[in-house]
């Protein structure tokens, strides 16, 4: 039937659009790189909502879903840090990389985790990839005009990319946006999120969906279940 290669179709899609988004990388064009991996992120979202509404679910789509999720998710964004830091020195940069591994991690270790359904446990390779994307786009021309960041910028950036590779698989957590209901009992942190997180894109611009990704962060590890 038709209708079973939808969901992988889609998922497809996403996995193109993460190697356009790597392309334009690697080309110096972050804006271009990012809106990409934004266009992945969408695809992402409708792969598995598209599987669960025709209930053609199947392994393959699930190790397709993986492996275009670390391109998009993973590969992509730290080419966009590795163009970055390019000019700064000769061997640094190349760490960056670890964070496509770390993002396979995460993916690989979310097929095997049954407590998933409801919430995440680990940061999310869709957050993380809009966090650096963002940040680069928003904040880059900042980071290396800025004395003290300036100067220290790829020590600094590298630093940030560990940190969020141990996020990734860390045993945190983290709330998803997905209601059961719509009234605010038992959805207060969903809705508080949604409404700081509009405020600081207003306010921020670009550079705020870095700073909507660090707030899920933090208050994910605020307001979690013991």
């Amino acid at each position: 039937m038709l209708k079973k290669h939808i969901p992988n179709t889609i998922t497809c899609c996403n996995l193109i659009s993460g190697c356009i988004a790597t392309y334009w990388a690697f080309q110096g064009n972050y804006e271009l790189a990012l809106l990409f991996i934004v266009i992945g992120a969408v695809f992402d979202f409708f792969d598995g909502m598209s599987a669960r509404l025709l209930h053609v679910s199947s392994p393959i789509g699930k190790e397709l879903d993986s492996l275009a999720d670390d391109i998009t998710f993973g590969f992509a964004p730290s080419a966009i840090v590795f163009d970055y830091l390019k000019p700064e020195t000769e061997l640094l940069p190349f760490l960056v990389f670890v964070m496509a591994a770390f993002s396979a991690l995460r993916l690989a270790k979310f097929n095997l985790d049954e407590r998933q359904a409801l919430g995440f446990i680990g940061l999310p390779t869709p957050a993380n990839a809009l966090f650096w994307g963002s940040l680069i786009v928003g904040a880059g021309d900042w980071m290396k005009s800025a004395p003290v960041i300036s100067t220290n910028l790829s020590l600094i950036i590298l630093a940030g990319i560990f940190i969020s590779c141990w996020l990734l698989i860390a045993e945190i957590p983290m709330f998803a946006l997905k209601f059961k209901t719509w009234g605010w009992k038992g959805n207060e942190v969903k809705y508080i999120f949604l409404l700081t997180s509009i405020v600081m894109l207003i306010f921020l611009g670009v550079s705020g969906l870095a700073a909507v990704i660090a707030w899920y962060i933090l208050l994910s590890v605020l307001t979690q279940r013991k």
